[in-house]
């Protein structure tokens, strides 16, 4: 029994009682949420308790899952209550009264503003996927449009956006620069980013502990609601159903809602037909395979963000030319190149970055070979296969053979002295002494820059 001053009426004593019965069963989290600021109501009527509630809000929620519990505890501390009724003190209709059984008090709550017992929670964003820092052409200009329109303050134009495109194309990045600017003209406001895998973790521990009203109340009230990977719930149809009520709920109360997948809605294979309707309905935004012209441009915004870094072209052009599938694997082999030079104190060379991204670069090789390097070159400076493999040191065919060697260091996992093999038994140091020799030229012969840009381009289409 809970110790309570002897003043106090028969009511005040058996509510004190209450609550610290509700404490114990429901737990601390619970009670102190939702129950701890129900208040006993003026008055001293032992047989019809009333009690009042701070917002709508929470008297819909402990009308709908403690209605019962209410009624049996006071009847527990005084056996002749006959019921117990709940209302909003800040408004003066009429209490709904509690009483087994309570049959008008088991309908779904209606629909509520933010209430103040649902705690703001703050995203947490990655500070360096701002739209400052978002690069931009022509595969992916509209879904930055869109982004951009959609976290502007004033009436919410379209909801929901759904963006979608490969892995690491950008949609994370959008998803967080879209949350950073709306929280800077929305300072106050409920934002929540989160994994669709996230999503079904968190419902699913709240079906587990008996309280996904909270989980549903703490999404529903937000001012902007963002889910990634979107495609993770697949199959998962009670997930799902709640994915859609929220959906629901956002759109219905003219909210924000931004969703990312891997394709678009109706290529989603095992998501409800009711979700890809309701998305669809929205914006739908692909975002297209990286051009080379900006795999490049991110390299460069890259580079010019390490002032103090120095990645020769020919690096750059490795990097945008062979890791083609992901921007963001792109961005780690940069940072990896730069952070190895670093530690190691070496220089960044095309043998340094191809060595330091071995494994990356092997796995992204088109499996061209050195063969067919030779007879594309051949044909470009119009020779025969015998003139690669010759001694002769004629500028037209000595040439020819460097960038040659320059492309199979380039394009292939052959060893140094492999290629030296392949061009008639010749050294590793000559391969060497041609991989370098070409890296100058184009920097300063334009023929021969224009010959390597466009033997690249056909061997690796």
């Amino acid at each position: 029994m809970v110790e309570v001053d002897d003043g106090m009426s028969d009511l005040a004593r058996a509510w004190a009682q209450v609550r610290a019965n509700l404490r114990r069963s429901a737990g601390a989290r619970v009670f102190d949420q939702w129950l701890a600021p129900i208040a006993l109501a003026a008055g001293d009527d032992a047989l019809d308790v009333r009690l009042t509630a701070p917002s709508a809000f929470m008297t819909n929620w402990v009308k709908s899952h403690y209605a019962d519990r209410l009624v049996h505890e006071f009847r527990t501390v005084l056996p002749g209550v006959r019921s117990v009724a709940i209302d909003t003190a800040v408004r003066a209709a009429a209490p709904a009264v509690l009483s087994a059984p309570v049959a008008a008090l088991t309908a779904p709550p209606a629909a509520a503003p933010v209430a103040a017992a649902v705690a703001a929670e703050r995203p947490s964003l990655d500070t360096r996927l701002t739209f400052e820092r978002f690069v931009a052409d022509a595969s992916n200009m509209v879904a930055l449009n869109a982004a951009q329109a959609l976290a502007a303050p004033g009436a919410v134009r379209f909801s929901p956006l759904f963006l979608h495109g490969g892995t690491g194309q950008g949609k994370t990045h959008l998803l967080n620069a879209i949350a950073h600017r709306f929280l800077e003209d929305h300072p106050q406001a409920r934002v929540m980013l989160m994994s669709a895998e996230r999503f079904m973790f968190e419902f699913v521990a709240a079906m587990r502990a008996r309280d996904t009203f909270a989980f549903k109340a703490k999404l529903r009230s937000c001012d902007l609601l963002l889910i990634d990977d979107l495609q993770f719930i697949a199959g998962k149809d009670v997930t799902q159903d709640e994915f859609f009520h929220t959906v629901n709920e956002i759109m219905s109360a003219g909210k924000r809602l931004v969703i990312a997948a891997d394709r678009a809605p109706q290529m989603l294979d095992g998501i409800e037909p009711r979700i890809i309707g309701r998305l669809g309905s929205g914006l739908v935004v692909d975002i297209r395979p990286s051009s080379p012209e900006l795999r490049h441009a991110v390299l460069a915004r890259r580079v010019a963000e390490m002032p103090d870094t120095r990645v020769p072209r020919d690096v750059l052009d490795l990097l945008a030319e062979r890791i083609t599938s992901s921007i963001r694997e792109l961005e780690g082999a940069l940072t990896r190149v730069t952070a190895y030079a670093m530690l190691t104190g070496k220089t960044i060379d095309l043998e340094f970055a191809t060595q330091t991204l071995g494994d990356m670069l092997r796995g992204h090789q088109r499996r061209v070979t050195i063969d067919q390097i030779q007879k594309l070159v051949c044909e470009h400076f119009e020779l025969k296969p015998l003139d690669l493999l010759s001694a002769r040191r004629a500028r037209a065919v000595a040439r020819p053979r460097q960038i040659a060697m320059y492309l199979a260091k380039r394009l292939t996992t052959r060893s140094l002295p492999e290629i030296g093999r392949k061009f008639g038994g010749r050294d590793h140091s000559t391969v060497i002494h041609a991989v370098r020799r070409i890296e100058a030229l184009r920097d300063s012969d334009r023929e021969v820059d224009q010959a390597v840009h466009m033997l690249l381009g056909q061997l690796e289409a």
